[in-house]
């Protein structure tokens, strides 16, 4: 029969920590609690004592000890169980009984429910962070201070070919030597692995070449815990697809693509080089221009393809016939360009005869013998200029030259008569002067939309009529004004008339983007960007509606300089494009670093589409290349239906050109574009949407 237990129990179970309770082993009924039992079952100690003790625990192993007990047994119990309180609520703890005297029983209740949320809050945490860990496409490692492995995902295993039962193992020995074998360098691995686990707190990345041919970028970071390090995290991300995406990418952008040859950018490229060696050791270099007498006979006569297959012959002649340092090029079309490192003026000469002797020699192409020529005009470096775009330029004079005086030749380059400085000057006075007389003025010629032929941008293209010399062309004047700095003053003052005349068009409600031609010595002045601003703030034109054209030499000058010129411009909203594209010498490691947004494809290269060959290689290499760089592109110079349809075709986004409209005035240019969009308030949704779906009918010229 069931009484109450003695006092000096009910002190013991008062001087408890946890809740308690004794039970009496006859009637397995509780006889006294504490207050504790009641704090935690959700009752008075006093409504405790009678129940039955596998009422208040009665888990399976509960009723397993307690039917033991009725049993005669005599054992502890101590584990983790579940107690249900008056409310319904459940209790994790950790429950111990043991026997106290012949006839009771001390069930005692420590409160785990935080220890539990906590567990299941770490679970969750574990969960979650492997979850991540299998989410990401990075291959993870995590190791401790001694390299023993304590996590990975999936990928890891994935990126080494790591096999299951290896990682099921747990032998880091044996994933570690996994590791060594497949690295393509094995004696470099291991030490570059020992350095870095030598410096726990060092953070590091580098690439790895495996066996198999993947290249893996390393990046190893130190894994802290209290504050300490405690390891560390390796990811490996496989390059392999991206650097041959890359090298597919870089041989296009530097490879001629119907000859192989180098094209114009290796050639700058090594041009640099070449520069930087001469500086260093005093010899000179020469650049040849080489180009094909009457070439286009041979394609008018016996067709493309045919004349395709004799630069191919031409450019392996030219390649044999020079030293193993040389370079040669093509340029475009029926033009080649050989860098001689080291030359002077008598080994240019010399490369120049042997040239000269094998385009020379006879051709016989499927049935049809011919015999070529070249002519050839030479530079030397550094007399003749100290940058490429000079020595090209001094090279091309000269060849034309031997063009004039009967082809099959070769001239290397003369400085500037005298009479011709005469000229240089009065030319260069003549401007000085119709810039303070308000001579020059501004066209502007549409930029159109490939797909609609609706205008989304206007070219701003300077004009000069002087008194005495007539109507100038830009292509006389702009070349003396760059050479006499003037270029800067002019270039000012074009800035700042195109931007006032965009800010005109619009305040009347004409969102025409206005693009300047910037020369390279105009962005090279220290107060050029804030010129730019200035301008701006004073029109009130917001900035995406500028957009300046920048020459490739600009990008390729001093590229730590342009990239932070070019920054300083982009972060004030001006757009930035690349101007008469693939003429110049861009570098693709510079077009991805640069902020440009388009590309204007040079008219040299539209004016034979579609049917030459190596134009059309060339606009669809570019083409190709803007599209993997996120640029948008423009070509200029397009007259026909024919260019304009297969540029369409090919992806190109927008033109200009005398197939839509020469540059007019910008009253002329406002007719173009017929009466500006309304605010939206004064018209109907309806008419608003017929404006701005209007389409401006195409002007041929």
């Amino acid at each position: 029969m069931n009484g109450p237990a003695p006092a000096p129990w009910s002190a013991l179970l008062e001087g408890l920590p946890h809740a308690a309770w004794l039970v009496d082993l006859a009637s397995q009924q509780v006889v006294a609690a504490n207050a504790a039992a009641g704090d935690m079952l959700g009752c008075t100690p006093v409504q405790l004592v009678g129940q039955s003790a596998l009422v208040l625990a009665a888990s399976p192993e509960d009723l397993a000890f307690w039917d033991a007990c009725a049993a005669g047994e005599r054992g502890a119990l101590l584990s983790d169980t579940v107690v249900t309180t008056a409310d319904g609520r459940q209790v994790h703890a950790s429950r111990s009984i043991r026997f106290v005297g012949e006839a009771h029983a001390l069930v005692l209740l420590r409160d785990r429910s935080s220890e539990e949320r906590t567990e299941r809050e770490r679970e969750s945490l574990l969960s979650e962070l492997q979850a991540t860990l299998e989410s990401t496409a990075d291959g993870i490692l995590v190791t401790d201070l001694f390299g023993r492995i304590r996590a990975f995902n999936r990928r890891f295993a994935q990126i080494w070919g790591l096999p299951a039962e290896l990682m099921h193992q747990r032998d880091d020995e044996a994933v570690h030597r996994w590791l060594a074998d497949h690295a393509a360098d094995r004696a470099d691995y291991q030490p570059r692995l020992d350095t870095l686990n030598q410096a726990p707190l060092l953070h590091a990345s580098d690439r790895l070449r495996l066996r198999s041919g993947q290249i893996l970028e390393r990046v190893t970071r130190p894994l802290y815990s209290d504050g300490q390090a405690s390891g560390r995290v390796w990811s490996f991300r496989d390059l392999t697809e991206r650097i041959a995406a890359d090298e597919r990418i870089e041989a296009l952008t530097f490879s001629d693509a119907l000859t192989g040859l180098p094209n114009r950018r290796r050639l700058a490229s090594r041009f640099a080089d070449a520069a930087a060696a001469a500086r260093s050791s005093g010899k000179p270099f020469a650049l040849l221009v080489i180009d094909l007498d009457h070439f286009r006979q041979i394609n008018d006569s016996l067709g493309h393809d045919i004349g395709d297959r004799v630069l191919l012959d031409v450019g392996q002649r030219m390649q044999g016939c020079l030293r193993e340092p040389d370079l040669l090029a093509r340029m475009g079309g029926d033009q080649f360009a050989a860098l001689l490192c080291p030359a002077d003026a008598l080994a240019a000469e010399a490369s120049a005869r042997r040239l000269l002797n094998v385009v020379a020699q006879p051709c016989n192409v499927e049935g049809a013998q011919f015999t070529l020529t070249c002519s050839i005009g030479m530079a030397l470096f550094p007399s003749h200029g100290n940058c490429i775009d000079d020595l090209v330029r001094h090279a091309e004079s000269a060849m034309r030259k031997v063009k004039q005086g009967g082809r099959a030749n070769f001239s290397l380059h003369q400085a500037r008569a005298e009479g011709d400085r005469r000229s240089h000057m009065r030319l260069d006075h003549a401007m000085r002067q119709a810039l303070v007389s308000n001579r020059f003025r501004l066209h502007y010629q549409p930029q159109v939309r490939m797909t609609d032929n609706i205008i989304v941008g206007a070219e701003a293209l300077l004009r000069w009529r002087d008194p005495e010399l007539g109507e100038v062309a830009p292509a006389r004047f702009i070349p003396v004004a760059e050479d006499s700095g003037f270029i800067v003053a002019i270039g000012d003052w074009v800035l700042s008339q195109a931007v006032r005349q965009a800010a005109l068009w619009h305040q009347r409600g004409y969102q025409m983007p206005m693009a300047v031609n910037v020369s390279a010595l105009q962005f090279q002045q220290s107060q050029f960007i804030d010129r730019v601003a200035n301008v701006l703030a004073v029109s009130g034109l917001p900035p995406h509606l500028l957009e300046l054209e920048l020459t490739e030499s600009i990008l390729v000058h001093d590229a730590a300089d342009a990239l932070q010129r070019l920054g300083a411009l982009s972060q004030l909203g001006v757009k930035l494009s690349i101007d008469d594209f693939g003429t110049g010498y861009s570098s693709l490691a510079y077009l991805k670093r640069f902020p440009i947004h388009k590309l204007k494809i040079d008219r040299s290269f539209i004016s034979g589409l579609p049917l030459d060959d190596s134009d059309v290689g060339i606009v669809r290499a570019i083409l190709q290349m803007a599209q993997a760089l996120g640029m948008r592109v423009i070509a200029e110079g397009v007259e026909t239906e024919d260019q304009r349809r297969f540029l369409l075709e090919a992806g190109c986004s927008e033109f200009q050109g005398f197939l839509f409209s020469p540059g007019v005035d910008s009253l002329s240019f406002e007719q173009l574009l017929g009466p500006p969009v309304a605010p939206a308030a004064l018209l109907s949704s309806e008419a608003s949407t017929r404006r701005h779906q209007r389409r401006i009918r195409l002007v041929r010229s």
